[in-house]
C-alpha cells in the first residue's frame, strides 16, 4: 500500500526549525544528527524543519549530504569564501551563511568587511550576521549596514549561562530594528520551547512569542508592546494572535530539538495531533 501523502503544513510552520542538533545543549555526533535529519523527511510534519546546521569545518565530513545546510562560519570576515568553495566542490547545497561580528569596538566595520568577503566570494545565498550586544547606537549602525547591503540579521537569544540570555526589551529593540530597516532575521540559541517559561537557572524566551512581538511591531505595536509580548507566558493568548507577517521577517530559529517545538505547536492546538487522526 503506497503512503498516504504528506500534509502541507501552514506556512507560518513551514520550515520554521532549523537542526541544529549538533550544538550545545543537544551536542549529538554528526552523523548521527544528519541521519536523524534525513530520517525526518519521512514524517508527517517534514515541512516543519529547514536546513541542518553545521559548522565550516563539519563540510568535509558530509559529503553527499543532499538537503540544504545552514553552515556557521568558525572564523572572521577572511573565512568566508572556503566554505563557499568547499562546499561547491563537494557538491553541497548551501542554504544559508551564518557569521558573527568579532570586532566589538568597531562593528561597522566588521560588518563591511563581511560583506566585500561575500562579495568576492560571489556569495549567492543569504548570509546571516549576529551583531552582539544590546540595541545601542552603535550596534543600529552596524544594523544600517546589514540592511544597506543586503544581508540579514542573526539574533542570538539564549545562552548555556541564563544571566547571559539577553532582556525582553532588547530583543524587542533588536527585532524593531530589523522591521525598521525591513530587514529578515533569523533566530538561535534557547528557543526550544514555544512559550517563554523559567527553567532552572533564569528565563527562556519562546519561538512563539518571538514570532507574535515580530507581528506586533510589523502592526504598528510599540517596543513595549514587543516587550508585553516576549514576557506573556499564556500560551493560548500567543496561539490566538493573527501570525500571518510575521514569518516575512523571521525567517527561522536553529535549535538542537526539533520534538521539543513540535510537541509545543501540536499541544497548543496550532499543529494536528496524530494520536487523534482518523
Amino acid at each position: 500500500m503506497a503512503r498516504p501523502p504528506t500534509p502541507v503544513l501552514p506556512p507560518a510552520w513551514t520550515s520554521l526549525v532549523d537542526d541544529a542538533a549538533i550544538f550545545p545543549p543537544g551536542d549529538a555526533p554528526l552523523h548521527e544528527a544528519t541521519a536523524t535529519y534525513g530520517a525526518r523527511r519521512e514524517e508527517w510534519y517534514a515541512d516543519l524543519v529547514g536546513s541542518f546546521v553545521l559548522r565550516d569545518t563539519d563540510l568535509p565530513l558530509v559529503r553527499g549530504f543532499g538537503a540544504p545546510l545552514s553552515v556557521v562560519v568558525t572564523g572572521g570576515a577572511g573565512q568566508l569564501a572556503g566554505p563557499v568553495s568547499l562546499a561547491a566542490r563537494l557538491g553541497l547545497q548551501v542554504a544559508g551563511l551564518e557569521i558573527a561580528v568579532r570586532d566589538l569596538d568597531d562593528p561597522v566595520g566588521n560588518v563591511r568587511r563581511i560583506d566585500a568577503a561575500a562579495r568576492a566570494a560571489d556569495v549567492d545565498v543569504p548570509v546571516f550576521i549576529e551583531i552582539p550586544g544590546p540595541a545601542t547606537a552603535q550596534w543600529l549602525a552596524a544594523a544600517d549596514v546589514v540592511a544597506d547591503c543586503g544581508h540579514r540579521l542573526k539574533l542570538r537569544l539564549g545562552h548555556v549561562d541564563h544571566d547571559l540570555v539577553p532582556h525582553s526589551p532588547t530583543v524587542a529593540a533588536w527585532i524593531d530594528a530589523a522591521l525598521d530597516r525591513e530587514t529578515r532575521f533569523k533566530a538561535t540559541a534557547g528557543l526550544h520551547r514555544a512559550v517563554r517559561h523559567e527553567p532552572e537557572g533564569g528565563g527562556a524566551h519562546g519561538f512563539l512569542n518571538v514570532m507574535v512581538a515580530t507581528q506586533v511591531l510589523w502592526d504598528g505595536g510599540s517596543v513595549d508592546d514587543a516587550t508585553t509580548a516576549l514576557e506573556q507566558r499564556d500560551g493560548t493568548v500567543l496561539a490566538a494572535v493573527d501570525l500571518s507577517s510575521a514569518r516575512r521577517w523571521f525567517t527561522s530559529f536553529g535549535s538542537c530539538s526539533v520534538t521539543e517545538p513540535l510537541d509545543d505547536l501540536i499541544s497548543l492546538g496550532l499543529l494536528p495531533d496524530p494520536k487523534e487522526a482518523p
